[in-house]
């Protein structure tokens, strides 16, 4: 493609000339259509999915608005605007477990249980025990995610919360050492811890980094299971200031290097906000070689 043909870009995709006139004889043929249902059509006749199959609806809708805004298109007027559930999240009520102090050795602590328990009768637990006991509390993931608990004989011990990667995480990116080409491929692949918690009455030497090993090694087969994909890489941030990250070093992840503290959303390109240390944990032996592929 020459650079002349590519009017946008828009999340890693090239839009030519030719798609634009093409969307723009949808809407002309769609009159009476939402804009919900021209992204709708525009998926279903260029097959845009996701990897289990589902109409990438949301992102095509943002590439129609990004398109819009750039003078290309002309959408049919708003004609809801939808409530936000994220904007005005209530706290989730405060979950009914079992508080009593756990201290054991692992041994003591008897056989332990991870469940997938997103979009089961448990995440509303899951989500208020990480709101009312991790420092960052909860957040609703929006892409891939999953949410794991860990319980005893005695009620959950544990929590860890996985989303899709951030696209753009300098070192993590170094060290793949990808191209610009297979990290729009193949950053599906890649998993975001994005909380890790122990319930504060367990007390449970080694645990965590226990957790951790088992959680790793079971996490590419219910990405399989779930989004109908393994992931080949793990990812999270610690903050030095208020964490070392022993239990991941323990777990034998590795030291990536450093955040530049200015977020996702920076506009000023100074740092905002604490510098985090990047951690990562390869899934699969050949994880390099899978996620360099184009």
């Amino acid at each position: 493609m020459h650079a002349m043909d590519m009017l946008l870009r828009y999340r890693g995709r090239a839009v030519t000339a030719a798609e634009v006139h093409f969307i723009r004889e949808l809407i002309a043929s769609h009159p009476a259509e939402s804009r919900r249902g021209l992204s709708e059509k525009l998926c279903l006749a260029w097959d845009w999915r996701q990897p289990n199959g589902a109409l990438r609806d949301m992102v095509c809708r943002g590439l129609m608005l990004a398109l819009w805004r750039a003078g290309h298109i002309d959408l049919p007027a708003v004609r809801q605007r939808p409530r936000n559930p994220l904007a005005t999240r209530a706290r989730p009520p405060l979950a009914q477990v079992d508080r009593t102090p756990i201290n054991a050795s692992l041994r003591e602590l008897g056989p332990l249980t991870f469940c997938q328990v997103r979009r089961t009768a448990q995440e509303a637990a899951f989500n208020s025990l990480l709101e009312s006991y991790h420092y960052l509390g909860y957040r609703q993931p929006v892409g891939e995610h999953l949410k794991f608990m860990v319980t005893c004989e005695r009620g959950p011990v544990a929590l860890f919360a996985w989303s899709s990667a951030a696209r753009h995480l300098g070192p993590r990116d170094r060290y793949l050492g990808w191209s610009i080409e297979a990290r729009r491929r193949n950053i599906r692949f890649l998993a975001y811890n994005t909380r890790y918690l122990v319930l504060p009455w367990v007390h449970v030497e080694h645990l965590a980094s226990h957790l951790l090993g088992r959680m790793t090694r079971m996490l590419p087969a219910q990405w399989q299971k779930v989004y109908g994909h393994p992931v080949h890489f793990a990812e999270t941030f610690v903050d030095p200031t208020r964490h070392r990250g022993t239990c991941y070093r323990a777990a034998n992840w590795t030291v990536l290097g450093r955040t530049q503290g200015r977020g996702k959303d920076d506009l000023t390109h100074r740092p905002n906000r604490t510098l985090k240390e990047v951690l990562g944990l390869a899934l699969s032996r050949d994880f390099r070689a899978r996620l360099l592929a184009v």
